[in-house]
């Protein structure tokens, strides 16, 4: 698959001649390449959806949402904040704030993520600037990204999630 964008129509035939068959794969012989499990990936964007919805209850309503992410030795916080909104989808920015260094990381997590209100699902579109994955990339390739590198970025986006759910704060003054 081609790491060139957009995608050509040639780029779509020669990948749908392979799909179907009528070429021979790059794939040694003896040796199966990676295939896409598409049940467990579409299980890991619905969970994320309902994550999503525990930490961002009025996602539909409210503009961005805000909280702390209290750990042991690191303190940040989360922000929300909504991008587009359409009548089936919202594009949310999720951007990761802190004066300490996240797990080595030069830079903090930061993602947008494409959440489908219909099909309650939510995948990330963008991460660290990077966006348009593909589903499975032929390794080594151009971008140096791994073969299944939609799967990572979006199971990265269910353990973040969870980790805010788990150790989450809300910002805002509670009133009585």
């Amino acid at each position: 698959m081609s790491d060139k964008r957009p995608e050509t129509s040639a780029d779509i035939v020669s990948r749908s001649k392979v799909l179907l068959g009528d070429s021979v794969t790059d794939a040694p012989a003896g040796r199966r390449g990676y295939s896409v499990d598409l049940g467990s990936h579409m299980a890991e964007c619905d969970a994320n959806y309902h994550r999503l919805k525990r930490l961002f209850p009025d996602l539909r309503t409210s503009d961005s949402a805000d909280f702390a992410l209290y750990l042991p030795s690191f303190k940040a916080d989360v922000v929300f904040s909504v991008g587009d909104k359409g009548p089936y989808t919202t594009v949310l920015h999720m951007a990761v704030g802190s004066d300490q260094k996240w797990m080595g990381m030069a830079t903090m997590p930061e993602m947008t993520i494409r959440v489908y209100h219909d099909a309650q699902s939510a995948e990330v579109i963008s991460y660290q600037n990077q966006n348009r994955f593909h589903g499975k990339y032929d390794y080594p390739n151009t971008r140096m990204r791994q073969r299944d590198e939609k799967v990572q970025v979006n199971r990265f986006l269910g353990e973040f999630l969870t980790l805010c759910l788990e150790h989450g704060a809300s910002n805002q003054p509670i009133s009585f």
